[in-house]
């Protein structure tokens, strides 16, 4: 099973960033010029949460707040669920299942690294079974 690190070094190395009082509008454009569902929120170095378009319709949108007046520090998930870069894809995989979240930012002594995400994570699993595939028809084979 591929590491983390595995899939950070098959991914781009842009981690998009916001700070706390970044107005949502902001976020948001960010998103969707970036084609990515989540961005960190970080003050300076430090990991203080993320913010996703899920975060938006539900905070924003469904209580009718004004997303041009909005800091992402009012809508945004403190408490970050985290990996390591030597964590496997099958427990990012069982993380992102049980919590119900679709970003696992990357953090190693509190530096973040990048952040992969339920779509990665499917495309890991998907190949490493492949590839099993492939290995069991050729030992059926021979």
């Amino acid at each position: 099973m591929r590491t983390v690190r595995q899939l950070l070094e098959a991914k781009s190395p842009d981690i998009y960033v916001v700070r706390p009082d970044t107005h949502v509008i902001d976020a948001v454009r960010l998103m969707a010029e970036k084609g990515i569902g989540a961005v960190l929120v970080m003050d300076g170095p430090v990991l203080v949460g993320i913010v996703s378009e899920r975060d938006y319709a539900r905070k924003v949108v469904l209580q009718g707040r004004a997303s041009s007046g909005t800091p992402v520090s009012a809508i945004m998930t403190a408490e970050v669920i985290t990996v390591d870069p030597d964590d496997t894809a099958d427990r990012c995989m069982r993380t992102v299942t049980e919590r119900r979240i679709r970003h696992l930012p990357v953090v190693r002594d509190g530096q973040v690294l990048g952040v992969v995400s339920i779509g990665d994570l499917v495309k890991a699993v998907i190949e490493d079974q492949q590839l099993e595939l492939d290995q069991l028809q050729r030992y059926i084979a021979s």
